[in-house]
């Protein structure tokens, strides 16, 4: 089975765009999508689908704590079982 990071890396790359290409993102997951252009209402979504992909929750505060794609990554590796 693919680790988080692929997962979420794939997810990423599979659903949002960047002035209508694919975003490239980085193998290492450290960066955050609003350094890459990524808009806030594409965040929200892909927040969404990182939800029901990995069967958890956000609060407004997590959302807010997370400010990189490899955080994100760690905060999913403890919120699942």
């Amino acid at each position: 089975m693919a680790s988080t990071g692929e997962r979420l890396h794939a997810l990423v790359s599979n659903n949002i765009e960047i002035d209508g290409k694919p975003a490239d993102i980085p193998a290492d997951l450290n960066v955050s999508l609003a350094d890459l252009g990524v808009s806030s209402l594409d965040r929200v979504a892909l927040a969404k689908l990182v939800a029901a992909e990995f069967s958890i929750t956000f609060s407004l505060e997590d959302c807010t704590n997370i400010e990189n794609l490899s955080q994100l990554v760690e905060f999913i590796d403890a919120n699942t079982s």
